[in-house]
């Protein structure tokens, strides 16, 4: 971003926002329909709806394929939610969700381009949200599930995935993953570190730390400590869930047992996704140089300032602090590059390559305070798509 643009953004944040300027911001929602061309003449009416829409419709019934250029179908994005976990609020159900993903629709058009329509569902039972999405599938080109309540959004996935022929990403769990993993790499780029000797403490078991912990795997981490509620995930515990016994398998090579003070003696990172408040003494166990991403919204883990006594980097999730991780860097551009490229689904390369493109947008001038581009630098979208897009190539999966 421009010198302009920074202080810009720094000039926003000098008053607080007004609960006011919030409810006038919402008035009537943020989304509507716009024509693609105008209609002010006979012709114009004759051309969009009859007479002349029945050749396309005709065209349509004739040859399936046509319905990706004659129609919005294909570049739209449906926001899928069951309002079970919303924000920091909690299950609020469907219509209390439904402000969140009016928002969700307009950074897909603002920053990916992308047409998107929210959808709301009134029932919690995966198998029927798994049917109206197939019966709804001619009408929409990709999946975004937000804020569905773990574990059911496990299996949501999952099961959508298998049922449906276009690109199905659960935000919660890939966009954060993804931004995580972007940071992780322009933090380490700043402090000349290797991912591959690093050892991550991953607080919060839920859709969000279950997926950083499996990215920061494929990119070659060296250890996950992952904790829930309980403790550390660890071999042999008592009560886990299937979810957790496989990552109970694959994590913690160390072996290490006990809680949080347990997890982050001699850890080089710390990852905070569970809302709960830590002893900022804890951070002074940790090995030398550590790096804090305390995401937590609204209120981080432990507060920056804190941190920074103790870390040599520290992000958080929120935009009032330096290193905002935020979602937006990734998913407009993710499912831009998915329908640019024709896929059928979001591969694991592919997220990894939109990491490895969001942090390549900042590496002329990282730093300690600069580890990611800003949510609103205008390439970061751009370059994910392109990087994405060649990625879905390579992976077999357009088409």
């Amino acid at each position: 971003m421009t010198q302009v643009e920074t202080n810009a953004l720094d000039e926003d944040h000098s008053s607080p926002v007004t609960d006011a300027e919030i409810f006038a911001g919402h008035e009537g929602g943020k989304l509507s329909v716009a024509a693609t061309r105008p209609i002010s003449r006979p012709r114009d009416l004759s051309i969009a709806y009859t007479p002349g829409v029945a050749k396309v419709s005709r065209a349509i019934a004739e040859e399936k394929s046509l319905a990706k250029r004659y129609t919005w179908a294909d570049r739209l994005v449906v926001v899928v939610s069951d309002g079970t976990a919303v924000l920091g609020l909690g299950d609020i159900g469907p219509s209390a969700s439904l402000p969140v993903m009016e928002g969700k629709s307009v950074l897909f058009k603002t920053f990916g381009g992308l047409d998107s329509i929210p959808l709301v569902l009134d029932t919690t039972d995966v198998d029927e949200i798994v049917e109206t999405l197939v019966r709804l599938r001619p009408s929409y080109g990709a999946v975004n599930l937000e804020d569905v309540a773990a574990p059911r959004c496990f299996e949501l996935e999952d099961k959508l995935k298998a049922a449906l022929d276009c690109p199905v990403m659960h935000d919660d769990q890939h966009g954060t993953a993804i931004v995580t993993l972007a940071a992780l790499r322009g933090a380490n780029l700043v402090l000349g570190k290797e991912i591959g000797n690093q050892r991550v403490v991953v607080s919060g078991a839920g859709a969000a730390g279950v997926a950083c912990a499996k990215i920061l795997q494929e990119a070659g981490i060296g250890d996950v400590t992952l904790l829930d509620s309980k403790g550390i995930i660890s071999r042999g515990r008592a009560g886990l869930n299937p979810i957790k016994e496989q990552l109970a398998a694959t994590t913690n090579s160390a072996g290490l047992t006990g809680g949080l003070a347990d997890a982050l003696r001699g850890a080089d990172v710390f990852l905070g996704l569970s809302g709960a408040t830590i002893d900022e003494s804890l951070l002074g166990t940790m090995a030398d140089d550590p790096i804090v991403f305390a995401l937590s919204n609204p209120d981080p883990e432990v507060h920056p300032e804190a941190a920074a006594e103790h870390a040599a980097i520290v992000a958080t999730g929120r935009s009032d602090f330096p290193n905002q991780i935020n979602n937006v860097l990734a998913f407009p551009g993710v499912f831009r590059g998915a329908l640019d490229a024709g896929a059928r689904a979001i591969t694991e390369n592919m997220k990894l390559a939109a990491a490895d493109a969001i942090v390549a947008v900042a590496q002329d001038d990282l730093g300690p305070d600069r580890i990611v581009p800003s949510p609103l630098d205008p390439r970061v979208a751009p370059e994910v798509a392109a990087a994405v897009a060649k990625a879905a190539v390579a992976d077999g999966v357009t088409g």
